[in-house]
């Protein structure tokens, strides 16, 4: 996509998105969000995603320069002299010269052949560049949303604890004042009562950062209050790990982005070589002169082939060669070094997804299980038959439970999203979804008014 139609997108979601991505519009307010609208916000935002297009477009032009160097090329140029003797100096002469030269490369020994493989594969490495860009902003907004998603089931959970907290203290104080349990009870409860606002605290904090980094994000002002649309949930996953690394082996960025320095290895291999080789090039030229302005007088011309090769430069063009060819193994190493990291990578992201699967299960029943076990306990204290004690453990195994089923779907969320990003789903940006979205509509409002028209006649 060139810088034009870069800009004719951006262009086309202005007028929706002016007051959407203001920061001032949105100061100190209350902005509802979902999972697709951050997404959207971030890409038109963040720079990183300019930064990347920008760099493709410098690739195409040097990949196209490349190119265009195997034709023609017409050159003019125009000398103006004036000369005289020092014994005669009366005797002044003006000359005026003009030649025009076409040129033509006709054998470069694999110079200009490689300088085009180098520039096209640092055009297709620019180019997969933008999808990894892509990519890895969806892997930041998601763990950005999860992240303040489960910080606000935290903060929830944390509140929760407090308000069992408070109503056991009420149950456990009535019984001291009718003489029933003893004062420790009391002081017991009030402790940690005190431990879960102490953590409430905590919670809130957290979820402050969070929202804050969000806001962050998808180029909010950090004091916009967020209402997060999505929750968090489970949805399975159906891949296996070998379907997951053949994958990946097809369309990681990074693996295909090493393949390319590979590539690009190779055709600098190529230039350097050609300083070994023979250079042939066709030239016509035709040079026109005279004594005054413009020197138009037709002259002679000239056409011939050149050739040039290098026969002795102290081993410049070895040293280049050498250097070329340690770039090339280097370039190799580091495509089956990358081969090796981004199957460790994908195992280790499913493994975790998992590992991850396997615990929401466990801890959704130990909730539900610690849920009656804090029950029982409160009846057995209220009866007489139970221990403060017992009713303030089961509380606190309560909340750690729904706080290990909360920690257990986000995990499953993140590492589903590192899981994409490590074999390499494609992300398109967005805002071409909406573009695309916005042509629908407008070619539907004019097929209606049409229809309209067509009625009315």
């Amino acid at each position: 996509m060139n810088r034009n139609k870069l800009t004719k997108r951006f262009l086309l979601l202005s007028a929706a998105l002016t007051m959407a991505l203001s920061q001032s519009a949105f100061a100190g307010e209350t902005v509802a969000l979902n999972l697709d609208d951050a997404m959207l916000r971030a890409f038109q935002t963040n720079p990183t995603v300019s930064i990347a297009q920008y760099e493709l477009d410098s690739a195409r032009a040097s990949y196209n320069a490349a190119r265009q160097s195997r034709g023609i090329s017409i050159s003019a140029n125009h000398d103006s002299n004036r000369s005289g003797n020092n014994d005669a100096p009366k005797n002044i002469t003006n000359t005026h010269s003009n030649t025009l030269t076409a040129a033509l490369p006709i054998f470069t020994g694999g110079k200009l052949s490689g300088s085009i493989k180098q520039a096209k594969a640092n055009y297709q490495y620019n180019e997969v560049g933008v999808q990894r860009t892509y990519n890895e902003m969806r892997s930041t907004v998601t763990d950005g949303y999860f992240n303040m998603l489960q910080a606000d089931n935290i903060q929830k959970l944390s509140a929760e604890s407090v308000t069992r907290l408070e109503d056991h203290l009420k149950n456990v104080q009535a019984q001291y004042d009718v003489g029933v349990v003893a004062k420790v009870d009391v002081l017991r409860s009030q402790v940690e009562l005190a431990n879960a606002k102490q953590t409430l605290i905590q919670a809130e904090n957290a979820y402050q950062v969070a929202e804050a980094n969000m806001n962050k994000i998808v180029g909010l002002p950090m004091d916009t209050t967020l209402k997060l649309d999505n929750l968090l949930v489970y949805n399975a996953y159906d891949k296996n790990m070998d379907d997951c690394l053949a994958y990946a082996a097809e369309h990681r960025p990074e693996l295909m982005q090493a393949k390319y320095g590979v590539d690009a290895a190779k055709g600098a291999l190529l230039v350097a070589r050609s300083g070994h080789m023979p250079q042939v090039s066709a030239s016509a030229t035709q040079a026109l002169g005279s004594d005054h302005w413009l020197g138009d007088n037709r002259t002679k011309w000239y056409a011939g082939i050149n050739v040039k090769m290098n026969v002795f430069d102290t081993g410049v063009t070895l040293s280049k060669i050498h250097g070329a060819e340690a770039d090339l193994k280097k370039a190799e190493e580091t495509y089956r070094d990358t081969v090796n990291a981004v199957n460790l990578d994908v195992r280790s992201n499913y493994l975790g997804l998992r590992e991850a699967e396997k615990r929401i299960s466990t801890t959704k029943l130990a909730v539900e299980q610690a849920d009656e076990d804090y029950r029982i306990a409160q009846l057995r204290y209220m009866s007489g038959v139970g221990t403060n004690t017992d009713v303030l453990d089961a509380q606190v195994a309560l909340t750690q439970a729904k706080t290990n089923y909360t920690k257990a779907l986000y995990d499953y969320n993140t590492s589903k999203t590192a899981l994409e990003t490590s074999i390499g789903v494609p992300m398109s940006n967005p805002a071409t979804a909406v573009k695309v979205q916005a042509a629908k509509t407008a070619k539907a409002v004019k097929a209606a008014e049409e229809k309209t028209e067509e009625a009315a006649k």
